[in-house]
């Protein structure tokens, strides 16, 4: 690992969040939207430069006006967007998302220029001077040329002895047709990160245990990797070697936990 090293990568989507504000209201009856930058990698990119981290983003958004705002905000908090594409055939990745009475969520993903990034685009990344690399999007996931960018990254850091930092986020609406797709190709970042972070939820789904218990101990099993399990108010369960220690959560009042393991960016760095 370059160990001088202190800059840190993330990889993946880069869209914006149109958020429902009529409460109840399904999205095709929904009036009033909120757009909000977001994509869980460009969210943990503001976060670390908001904390005093260097930190480049590799995605890619469209020649469009979205496209622009993104690049903007992201170099508003300090992110290198060197890496950032713009492709001009493509238009910025949205997310719409209306919550209902139930607690259940209207979503809608409209995938545009984020999947397109390329293996290529990838290969011209220069990592000298990177510590760690950060792949935290589920749509690295789904089929498509960010899939294959997404694994030419990650093959390029470990022949580098790059740190490799993982978080699946999981996103049910994506692969409710393909779920079995979306465990395989977590475990593949699984078995050769360094540390990785999952909900209680994702621990769950990955292993198929019935228990947080034995899903701690197969990861733990499988795994030579640091992990965090989060548990929402419960607090976070942390494993290092075969030490476990959950450390608490801070006592919140929840509105809305739309976004709550990769909030958008207007709510990623505030009070």
């Amino acid at each position: 690992m370059n160990k001088g090293s202190k800059k840190i990568l993330c990889i993946g989507e880069a869209l914006i969040d149109m958020i429902c504000t009529d409460r109840g209201k399904s999205l095709a009856d929904g009036q009033h939207f909120l757009k909000k930058p977001g994509g869980a990698p460009t969210n943990v990119a503001a976060a670390v430069a908001a904390l005093g981290g260097t930190v480049e983003l590799v995605a890619k958004v469209g020649a469009d006006a979205f496209g622009r705002q993104l690049i903007g905000v992201m170099e508003a908090f300090g992110v290198s967007t060197r890496w950032m594409v713009v492709d001009e055939a493509h238009f910025t990745t949205f997310a719409f998302v209306s919550l209902m009475e139930d607690g259940e969520r209207d979503f809608v993903f409209n995938r545009g220029a984020d999947g397109e990034l390329t293996v290529q685009e990838v290969d011209s990344v220069d990592l000298s001077t990177v510590g760690i690399v950060h792949f935290g999007s589920a749509t690295g996931f789904l089929p498509g040329p960010l899939q294959a960018a997404y694994y030419g990254l990650l093959q390029k850091a470990l022949r580098q002895d790059i740190l490799i930092s993982f978080d699946p986020n999981y996103r049910q609406l994506l692969f409710r047709d393909n779920l079995r797709s979306f465990i395989d190709h977590s475990w593949n970042f699984l078995d050769c990160c360094h540390f990785f972070k999952v909900s209680d939820e994702e621990a769950l789904l990955i292993t198929g245990c019935a228990t947080l218990k034995d899903a701690a101990s197969v990861l733990q099993e499988k795994t030579k990797a640091v992990f965090a399990i989060t548990l929402g108010k419960d607090g976070t369960l942390l494993r290092v070697g075969n030490h476990t220690e959950v450390v608490a959560s801070i006592p919140v009042k929840p509105v809305d936990t739309t976004g709550r393991g990769t909030p958008s960016l207007a709510r990623c760095c505030t009070s």
